[in-house]
């Protein structure tokens, strides 16, 4: 059996690299073409330059050592960007993992009256979507007013200067309030604080990142560098075939091309428009609907049992048998 789920996620995996080799959809492919051609054909018109004047190629040594060490400067711009994108992954992460600790805190040590368990769950789970429509830079916001079943509430969210600390300053008056007339303990005030606030640190490292770009400068320069490269590599391969000067160019400059492409695309892991963006939508609806659910689960689940009454606490404990 073992053998067999073991084989069949091999074939899985196989048609996944053939689909991935060949897929248009998601890749940056369709954006760097354009370039990718332009270098093409100015490799071909070398070629036939080439074949009226007949010119000595260059030695193909420097280009080689040139190659390399553009490469290496590639893969490091692009270390950068996945360095991005991987933090802002983590940091999500703990964005899910405190909205389910908040909430469970409040659930748990918080006030029975129902109405303030619904709303601080309810307020709970709008905090990740005003953080990810804040990192859109998006106002609009039509999931608030079913989620928080107040109209009123999500305009004034959508009218706040940052919206997110407006929703965590919401959820800090509402422990507030759970402390001072519905007797939370102040121990877990603090634990459930504690989780609010974290909150707003995931929050500002995504923040951190998305104000921070990679440095222009190295992006300036190591684009001219591009140019100079694949400008001089036909010079460079030129020979008895006119059309392999234009070959070579495009076979190079294609992943030259979409190195640098990726790191662009990566550097900005929140927004729609970028490839492998991070799924925020779904992350926020999974936030949402595992919230919910725990308004739901109180429905089922047995009364809570008081301690400290009844016969078996009546009388004090014996050890002696």
């Amino acid at each position: 059996m073992e053998w067999n789920s073991t084989s069949s996620k091999r074939r899985l995996e196989k048609k996944h690299f053939w689909k991935d080799a060949f897929t248009w959809q998601g890749a940056v492919t369709p954006i760097v073409m354009p370039q990718v051609i332009f270098f093409g054909l100015y490799g071909l018109l070398v070629g036939l330059v080439h074949e009226v004047y007949d010119w000595s190629a260059l030695d193909r040594g420097p280009v080689e050592y040139t190659g390399a060490f553009l490469a290496l400067l590639l893969v490091l711009r692009t270390n950068g960007g996945y360095e991005r994108w991987w933090e802002a992954r983590k940091l999500w992460g703990g964005i899910v993992n405190q909205s389910r600790n908040l909430a469970i805190a409040g659930l748990t040590y918080g006030p029975r009256d129902s109405e303030w368990r619904e709303r601080f769950v309810r307020w709970t789970a709008t905090f990740s979507h005003v953080a990810r429509r804040s990192l859109r830079n998006e106002r609009e916001m039509p999931e608030l007013a079913p989620l928080l079943q107040d109209a009123g509430a999500a305009e004034r969210i959508s009218r706040a200067q940052h919206m997110p600390t407006f929703v965590a300053y919401v959820l800090g008056s509402q422990l507030r309030e759970a402390v001072e007339h519905g007797g939370m303990d102040r121990f877990a005030f603090l634990a459930a604080d504690r989780e609010r606030a974290q909150l707003l640190d995931h929050l500002g490292g995504c923040e951190r990142i998305l104000k921070t770009p990679l440095p222009q400068v190295h992006t300036v320069k190591l684009r001219r560098f591009i140019v100079l490269y694949l400008l001089g590599l036909p010079i460079a391969v030129v020979g008895d075939l006119w059309w392999v000067p234009g070959l070579v160019t495009a076979l190079v400059a294609y992943p030259l091309l979409g190195i640098d492409q990726i790191a662009v695309e990566l550097q900005n892991p929140f927004s729609p428009k970028n490839l492998s963006h991070l799924p925020l939508d779904p992350i926020c609806d999974t936030i949402q609907g595992n919230l919910l659910a725990l308004l739901e689960a109180e429905d089922v689940l047995p009364p809570p049992r008081t301690f400290g009454s009844g016969p078996a606490f009546a009388q004090p404990w014996h050890t002696d048998g």
